[in-house]
């Protein structure tokens, strides 16, 4: 006998959301958003590497949040990478030269959807996953600036990203991306 999941909304007054998972008479998960509770969703914080964990390629973050936040491995850019100078700089050469030859193939192929990685964005971070594990290159301690990209949810702490995006009215200041001069 399976009983349907259903999300439970009550939106009755304007400062507080409340939202429950039920599966039938037990309730799976609840959580509210409140006007005194702040967004964390967008924020940048200066926050240190609390634990590497080589099973799941990611690292666990102390930013100041309820509990550390979640950084996948494909969401470290090579800049903080504890690898020699001449390592980073060869990728970075790589992934400029991959550029090029995408430009030279490529035709009028209008805006990217802003959902999905650049295809030479994609590439790179591939190859970095490729040639490198998280363990040899992120050290426990390590200082980074990382940006909220899922909020905290249930038990689960926040989805992180060192890969920076401001946004303007105009436009998005992308700082450390390797296209564009850091603009969309």
């Amino acid at each position: 006998n399976l009983m349907p999941k259903n999300m439970l909304i009550d939106a009755a007054h304007a400062e507080e959301t409340r939202v429950a998972v039920v599966d039938g008479p037990r309730v799976e998960e609840f959580d509210f958003e409140s006007r005194a509770r702040k967004q964390l969703r967008g924020n940048i914080y200066l926050a240190k590497v609390t634990r590497v964990e080589p099973s799941l390629q990611a690292a666990f973050i102390e930013y100041g949040g309820n509990r550390h936040g979640f950084l996948a491995f494909n969401e470290i850019h090579p800049d903080y990478f504890q690898i020699p100078v001449a390592d980073r700089e060869a990728l970075m050469r790589e992934a400029a030269s991959d550029d090029e030859d995408d430009d030279v193939g490529a035709g009028a192929n209008g805006d990217e959807d802003d959902d999905e990685l650049p295809a030479e964005e994609a590439r790179l971070r591939r190859r970095l996953m490729r040639r490198y594990k998280i363990q040899e290159v992120i050290r426990r301690r390590q200082i980074m600036l990382v940006q909220v990209v899922k909020e905290e949810r249930g038990n689960k702490g926040a989805a992180l990203t060192t890969y920076l995006s401001l946004a303007g009215r105009y436009c998005v200041l992308m700082p450390n991306t390797p296209r564009g001069g850091g603009i969309s």
